[in-house]
C-alpha cells in the first residue's frame, strides 16, 4: 500500500481496506489515514474496529503511529491482548474508543490465568475503555516507559483491576481509574487490588483521580515497589469486604497500602480519600521509607485512620474521623504537624470539619471530561486541611 504523505496540500480523510497484516481476521475492520493539523496524511494509521474484528490481531499487530478505535458494543477477545511493540514520545501506539462511543472489552471468554491485555511495550494510550471479567488480571503493563492510561475502568476481574510492574517502568500515569468489584476466587480475595504498582522500578510513576473501591484485597497495593509513586486526588473506600460470600475469605481491606516486602520507597501521597475499607485508611506495610502524606482524610475505617510505625514519613494537614481503632497509629520516626490528631487525638472535634458524611454523590457518574464527580462529602470548606475532594 503506498500513501503520498501530502505535505502541501490538503487531503481529506481516506478510508480504504486494511492492510493484509490485519486482513486476516478483519472483517470489521477498517484503515483511515487522517489529515494533520497542515492538512497532511499522519503516517501512523487509524485501524476502527468493531466487534465483529480480530481485536486481538489489530492490538500485537500495532506499530508506532497506529491508533486503534473500538466502535461501541463488547468485545469477546480468544486470547490475551498483548502488546509488545515499542511507539515513541512523537509516534504512541494508542487504543482508544471512536469518538464518544462506548466500548467494553470482556475476558469472560478467555483461557483460564490468562491477562486481559498484557502490555510490554512503551509511549502507548489506553484510553476512555471498560475492562472486565478476565479469568485474572485485567489490565497489566511490565516495564513500560511513557504509557498513559486515562478514562479507564477495570472491574470483575479475577485478579487485580488495573497492575503497573516491573523493573525500567518510567513517566507513566494512570488518570481517572475506576477500578473495582475485582475478587480472586483462587486466592480467596488475597490478591485483588483495585490498583497493584507491585514487583518492580522506575521513576515518575503518577496516579491521579482515581476511585478504587468494593475490591476483595486493597484500594492500592504498592507490595515490592521500590521507588517513590505519587498518588494525588484518588478515592479508596469499601476495600475488603467478603461480597463473594466466599467462607475461606482472605482479603485485607486496606485503602492505600503504601509498600510492603523489604522494599523502601518515598511515595508522596497527597489530596487522597480512604473511607469504609475493613482495615486501615493509609499503611506504610512495613515500607521504611521516607513517605510524605499531605492533606489526606481517613473516615469510618475498620482498624486506624493511618497506620506508620517503622518509616521516618512526614505529615501535614491530614484528617482523620471515626476510625474504628486509633485515628493515627504512628511510630517515633515520624514528624507530625497539623494533622487533626496532633491537637485532638481522640479525633472528637475533627468531625464538625466536615461538610457532609453522605457519599452518595462521590459514588455518581463522572464529569464528562473523566473527571472526579463533584461532591461536598469529607470536603473541609475553607479550612487547610483534609482530602482534595473537588
Amino acid at each position: 500500500m503506498s500513501m503520498n504523505n501530502g505535505r502541501h496540500r490538503r487531503t481529506r480523510t481516506l478510508s480504504v481496506t486494511v492492510s493484509v497484516a490485519l486482513a486476516a481476521g478483519g472483517i470489521g475492520m477498517y484503515m483511515v489515514f487522517a489529515p494533520d493539523d497542515a492538512g497532511a496524511a499522519v503516517a501512523g494509521p487509524v485501524v476502527v474496529v468493531s466487534t465483529t474484528a480480530a481485536l486481538e490481531k489489530a492490538f500485537a499487530e500495532a506499530r508506532p503511529g497506529t491508533t486503534i478505535q473500538l466502535r461501541a458494543g463488547t468485545y469477546y477477545p480468544a486470547k490475551s491482548l498483548k502488546g509488545q511493540a515499542n511507539g515513541t514520545s512523537k509516534s504512541r501506539i494508542t487504543l482508544t474508543a471512536h469518538g464518544k462511543e462506548k466500548a467494553t472489552v470482556d475476558g469472560s471468554k478467555l483461557p483460564q490465568g490468562e491477562w486481559l491485555v498484557a502490555l510490554g511495550g512503551d509511549y502507548w494510550t489506553l484510553s476512555n475503555l471498560t475492562f472486565r471479567n478476565s479469568p485474572a488480571q485485567g489490565v497489566v503493563a511490565t516495564s513500560s516507559t511513557g504509557g498513559v492510561f486515562r478514562n479507564l475502568t477495570t472491574h470483575g476481574n479475577a485478579d487485580s483491576g488495573f497492575t503497573l510492574r516491573g523493573d525500567d517502568t518510567n513517566d507513566n500515569l494512570i488518570e481517572n481509574l475506576d477500578s473495582y468489584n475485582n475478587y480472586d476466587p483462587k486466592n480467596h480475595g488475597q490478591n485483588a487490588d483495585g490498583l497493584a504498582i507491585k514487583f518492580g522500578s522506575g521513576s515518575n510513576n503518577r496516579v491521579i483521580a482515581a476511585r478504587l473501591f468494593n475490591n476483595a484485597d486493597d484500594g492500592v497495593d504498592l507490595w515490592q515497589w521500590s521507588s517513590p509513586v505519587r498518588i494525588e486526588r484518588s478515592w479508596a473506600h469499601g476495600n475488603g469486604v467478603n461480597r463473594w460470600k466466599d467462607p475461606a475469605f482472605e482479603g485485607n481491606g486496606n485503602g492505600f497500602k503504601l509498600g510492603g516486602g523489604g522494599a523502601s520507597a518515598a511515595h508522596v501521597i497527597t489530596g487522597n480519600a480512604a473511607w469504609n475499607n475493613t482495615q486501615h485508611g493509609f499503611t506504610e506495610n512495613s515500607n521504611p521509607g521516607a513517605l510524605l502524606l499531605h492533606r489526606n482524610t481517613a473516615y469510618a475505617n475498620g482498624a486506624d485512620g493511618y497506620f506508620f510505625l517503622k518509616s521516618p514519613s512526614r505529615m501535614s494537614r491530614n484528617l482523620a474521623v471515626q476510625n474504628a481503632s486509633a485515628t493515627a497509629k504512628l511510630g517515633g520516626r515520624v514528624v507530625s504537624a497539623a494533622n487533626t490528631w496532633d491537637t485532638d487525638p481522640e479525633g472528637r472535634n475533627a468531625r464538625s470539619l466536615l461538610r457532609s458524611t453522605d457519599p452518595a454523590t462521590a459514588y455518581g457518574p463522572r464529569r464528562p471530561d473523566g473527571s472526579l464527580p463533584a461532591t461536598r462529602f469529607l470536603t473541609t470548606g475553607t479550612t487547610a486541611i483534609g482530602a482534595a475532594m473537588q
